[in-house]
């Protein structure tokens, strides 16, 4: 529950300034409310913000299962850290369709990195979100700009429309993969790999190194042959081992290359408007479908025509007209 006098835009605001990390938290989950008040105090904060946020830069990090995100992120953001940045994670955990319960288990995962003063982990469950990344995702990293972090990094849930969601809202997008998984990019569709601006091979060391390596070159030829996104920046892979630290350095020597070039050129403010619009039209999908399951009219027959679709007895196209036409001020079903 979120306490009285907590809530006010003024309250957190001034918090959030001074970073307090649990007025960051706070205000997080006023924006993850799903009521009415409490996202008019949420986008009232925002607003009060907006002038301190985009001074960081986000990355967005994803991989298959088991390939040491967590690990990884641990690692490179203690690095981070040790030179001088602040850094914040925003890990979506996935939510169950069932249940509606996450496993939001990410601060024990990077137990030495969430205790820093100099890092802040946020665990948010998807809600069922298209795309496996929470609804807030973008309000957060703003919040979190303007709370001094100034490397912001968004852990996806997996490989999938994930992908595309972070992509969308990230400066540089990061691919984990492992060593030794076959010829068949381990499962990873070639648009995935496309949107990668590094592949880093994790777990490069030890009986896996020599492997590593081989992979680092396949994947150098095959982004070769791929069209980048930038104008500018080149995609590349890397190898690196989170255990051993080995390559972590290298690694965030080229984001601090890849933020420059794209911030010299002008690509990366091009980029962000981009995504702001993105954005904008995102949340106006969102809205619409929201207030329409909300008209009295529509949800007074919508599970009749879900049962209808589910048992055949009318086409999900015939359902979907009929409950539009309840929307419409003078509809009624046909």
């Amino acid at each position: 529950m979120l306490s009285k006098g907590m809530t006010t835009a003024n309250t957190l605001c001034d918090a959030i300034i001074a970073g307090d990390r649990a007025s960051l938290a706070r205000a997080i989950t006023l924006m993850e409310s799903t009521r009415d008040d409490h996202q008019q105090e949420a986008q009232a904060l925002l607003a009060a913000l907006l002038q301190r946020t985009g001074q960081s830069i986000r990355i967005g990090i994803t991989g298959v299962p088991g390939v040491g995100k967590s690990t990884f992120i641990e690692t490179f953001g203690l690095y981070v850290i040790k030179q001088g940045h602040k850094v914040a994670v925003l890990a979506v955990d996935p939510s169950s369709t069932r249940t509606g319960g996450s496993i939001l288990g990410d601060k024990t995962r990077m137990s030495q990195l969430s205790q820093h003063q100099d890092a802040f982990i946020r665990p948010s469950p998807t809600g069922g979100s298209l795309g496996g990344v929470a609804r807030r995702t973008r309000e957060a990293m703003l919040l979190c700009e303007a709370a001094g972090y100034d490397v912001i990094i968004v852990e996806t849930v997996g490989v999938g429309q994930s992908e595309i969601e972070v992509a969308d809202m990230v400066d540089m997008f990061l691919l984990l993969l492992l060593p030794g998984s076959g010829d068949e990019l381990q499962g990873i569709k070639k648009g995935i790999v496309e949107l990668a601006d590094m592949i880093i091979v994790n777990k490069a060391d030890g009986d896996m190194a020599i492997q590593a390596k081989r992979v680092r070159a396949d994947y150098s030829a095959a982004l070769r042959m791929l069209h980048s996104s930038s104008e500018r920046w080149k995609p590349k892979a890397v190898t690196c081992s989170a255990i051993s630290g080995e390559g972590i350095a290298a690694i965030w020597h080229d984001v601090g290359e890849f933020g420059r070039m794209m911030d010299d050129s002008g690509e990366l403010q091009r980029h962000r408007s981009k995504q702001a619009v993105s954005w904008m039209w995102k949340e106006i999908r969102e809205m619409l479908i929201l207030r329409f399951k909300q008209n009295p009219a529509v949800s007074a027959h919508i599970q009749e025509l879900e049962n209808a679709v589910q048992q055949g007895e009318k086409t999900p196209t015939q359902a979907a007209q009929m409950l539009l036409e309840l929307a419409a001020p003078n509809g009624g079903v046909r």
